[in-house]
């Protein structure tokens, strides 16, 4: 007869079940428990992959909203360490509605602001990678691991062992945020724990200016000095204003943009979250990268940094196939709807709309070799047909000082 164990009477279940629990010691394919990790308590969730390919059955999933459910409670961070084949076939449709509460808990728990960490050990596949794992405010991968939500015996033979299938391909495709060694994995947790959890409601203090100190004496040199290649960077400021700091990369969605650094740095005993331009186009993926930091930073308390230096947004036919206007208009969004303080601080190119979507209103500084337009001059002169001389620069107004004298930002670096 069917019972709570083995509700669809599965030939063999009950006894692959005792055989898993003599092999691994414990009672379930996932154990849980509040653990010092770092500094910093957690609930750590772990899969055991000996455990049945660390499958998931009706009493895992219990186990699992449980962990889940008692993080909330208690305001502690979760560490999931995945390692998992997915819905456990012995236990039907039973298991797979396990997904289903997994993923509420998993929502409760981002609305509640609980930090969740994955890490995502081989083989992470099927229903837990997407429900447990891919939700995660930071992925972790293992090198090497495979991470997929199908599985190599269910994939075509000639997609089974596509390198995209790895922790390494999910992180170029933008899926994951880093690719680590087991060896190196306890280090980084603490760090992400620590800056995750250690947010204040004070705004970002405004980095210093590293470049240049005297202002340009016309827009055109406003312009050119923008534009200079040996001017200090995004990475420059970045090494500069914080005692260290952890990436997160892509977009959630199958792109990467490395013409934006995004993470949460610590400087002064708190952490800060930024979002920084490094001089390029921004293309649809940055965006959204930029807006999954912000509403993350958002949920957590912690205060935002961004730093702007773009000639504009991407605009070739590519970036348009890949929702560049609704990615522009994500990070407006995210910057409008948050609770948290965003100080910007244009340090170079402040082109248009692809620059100001970044900006935080009431709270934008610009260094002396920077510049804010509403376009940029050799655009501004095509649309008027005329040529982009002195005149039609200093008319656009884009100089540090004259931005500061018209109120559009709060000061000078």
């Amino acid at each position: 007869m069917p019972s709570a164990s083995d509700p669809l009477n599965w030939p063999g279940y009950s006894e692959a079940l005792a055989r898993a629990r003599q092999q691994t010691g414990a009672e379930e394919s996932v154990t849980y428990g509040q653990v010092l990790i770092g500094d910093i308590d957690v609930m750590l969730i772990e899969f055991d992959f000996r455990f049945l390919g660390g499958s998931v059955g009706t009493a895992t999933g219990d186990r699992l909203v449980h962990a889940l459910s008692t993080a909330r409670a208690n305001r502690t961070p979760v560490v999931s360490l995945l390692a998992t084949g997915g819905s456990r076939m012995q236990e039907g449709m039973f298991s797979l509605l396990q997904l289903q509460r997994v993923a509420r808990e998993c929502h409760l728990n981002r609305e509640s602001g609980i930090p969740h960490i994955a890490v995502l050990r081989n083989p992470t596949t099927g229903g837990v990678w997407a429900s447990l794992g891919a939700g995660a405010d930071v992925i972790l991968g293992i090198s090497g691991a495979q991470v997929a939500f199908g599985g190599s015996r269910v994939r075509s033979a000639q997609d089974a062992h596509h390198p995209v299938f790895t922790s390494e391909g999910q992180f170029a495709a933008g899926l994951i945020d880093a690719v680590l060694t087991p060896d190196s994995l306890p280090v980084v947790l603490a760090a992400w724990l620590e800056l995750l959890t250690g947010g204040t409601p004070e705004p970002a203090e405004v980095p210093k200016a590293l470049g240049k100190t005297e202002l340009p004496a016309t827009g055109w040199e406003a312009v050119t000095r923008a534009r200079d290649a040996d001017r200090p960077r995004a990475s420059a400021y970045l090494e500069s204003y914080f005692d260290t700091y952890q990436s997160i990369s892509g977009d959630r969605a199958g792109g990467v943009d490395p013409g934006i650094l995004c993470g949460i740095g610590w400087r002064g005993g708190r952490s800060i979250a930024f979002a920084a331009q490094t001089g390029t186009a921004t293309r649809a993926a940055g965006y959204r990268t930029a807006s999954r930091l912000i509403a993350m930073a958002d949920r957590l308390g912690i205060p935002v940094l961004t730093l702007v230096d773009t000639p504009g947004a991407a605009n070739d036919a590519a970036s348009e196939a890949a929702g560049l206007a609704d990615a522009i208009s994500g990070v407006f969004t995210a910057v409008a709807a948050a609770h948290i303080p965003v100080t910007t601080l244009v340090i170079g190119e402040g082109g248009s709309g692809g620059a100001l979507a970044l900006a935080g209103a009431g709270r934008t500084w610009i260094t002396p070799d920077a510049y804010f337009s509403v376009i940029a001059p050799e655009l501004a002169a095509a649309i008027l047909k005329r040529d982009a001389g002195d005149d039609l620069v200093d008319q656009l107004r884009l100089r540090p000082q004259d931005l500061l004298d018209l109120g559009i930002v709060d000061g000078i670096a």
